[in-house]
């Protein structure tokens, strides 16, 4: 909503003053300008105005009526509808569209939704306009000066009346030289005890030292009989140990000896029967005399059967000759 602002007016005793006479308002679109009879021509919009101030007033910079747009602004303001157009531009460019209709038809607009709706004529709108006062500029804060409160009154004092120092400094000086030497007296007596607790406490200190020192050679005393017994009671043990270890020993000896009496002749007689004790010579004319001669004997026997066969056959040759020669005279 546009309307006409005018400058805001100051009577001479610096109060307020609305300047503008009452008009009719025109009707006119909403950026349409009013010509004034001065010429000049004053844009306002109450939602762009610049005087009027939104959020926090602190420290807001006032501007006046006739102050001038910041160029870099309005270059960013140009060039932010210059880039809207464009996006408009290029999504009205790729939007998909309804294609063209063929040769003798024509498209109409037709509802498809399932109940008909009756189309009626848009309602009229109209623009109201209305005028703002011109922007106040705050006053300076006075300073706060707090009301004055109570009564002034006044007295006269005379030489003497309050202070007399010949006389007044004396108590003083004795309350000062009396606490002054107390204190020496008190911190004398501080350092002698002092001086007598640290000397009782290195006292003290000597005794405990040589208890400690005293206690000190009674546990190295204590373990040294106490490593000496547990020595003494290791040497004991081993030696009860050795000697019951020898004992057994004895009575193994001992029963192994009568066990085995009764025992050894017979294994001995045993293994003498299934031939693990044998005479050495037997052995060896057993294992390596008697094959031998066995060889040979049959090799003899087997050369003897020879030259029988073959004298029998020379025989029987002659034997064969002979007869057919007699049987041919």
């Amino acid at each position: 909503m546009t309307s006409v602002l005018h400058p805001q007016t100051t009577a001479p005793n610096g109060t307020y003053t609305f300047a503008s006479r009452p008009r009719p308002v025109q009707h006119r679109s909403n950026r349409e300008p009013v010509a004034e009879n001065d010429g000049q021509i004053i844009y306002g919009n109450i939602m762009y105005d610049r005087r009027v101030v939104r959020g926090n007033t602190h420290a807001q910079q006032i501007l006046p009526v006739t102050a001038q747009p910041d160029p870099v602004e309005v270059q960013k303001e140009l060039e932010a509808r210059r880039r809207a157009l464009a996006r408009k531009r290029a999504k009205e460019q790729f939007r998909p569209r309804t294609p063209s209709a063929v040769e003798g038809r024509m498209h109409v607009d037709v509802q498809t939704e399932l109940y008909l709706e009756e189309l009626s004529e848009r309602v009229g709108n109209t623009d109201i306009e209305c005028q703002t006062d011109a922007f106040m500029d705050k006053p300076a804060t006075p300073l706060f000066i707090p009301m004055k409160s109570g009564k002034d009154v006044a007295t006269q004092i005379e030489d003497g009346e309050l202070f007399d120092f010949d006389l007044e400094v004396r108590p003083v000086l004795e309350v000062l030289v009396g606490k002054t030497v107390e204190q020496s007296l008190l911190e004398v007596m501080e350092e002698e005890e002092l001086a007598r607790l640290r000397a009782q406490q290195q006292a003290f200190q000597e005794l405990r030292n040589a208890e400690l020192v005293e206690v000190q050679r009674l546990e190295e005393q204590e373990r040294r009989h106490r490593q000496e017994k547990g020595r003494r009671i290791a040497q004991q043990r081993q030696a009860l140990e050795k000697e019951k270890e020898t004992v057994e020993k004895i009575a193994a000896r001992v029963f192994s000896q009568h066990y085995l009496a009764d025992l050894l002749p017979s294994v001995y007689t045993t293994l003498r029967d299934h031939g693990y004790f044998y005479d050495p010579v037997e052995r060896d004319i057993e294992t390596g005399f008697l094959p031998w001669l066995m060889a040979e004997v049959t090799d003899t026997l087997e050369k003897r059967y020879s030259a029988r066969t073959v004298l029998d056959m020379l025989i029987y040759d002659v034997v064969n000759k002979r007869q057919e020669m007699f049987q041919q005279v």
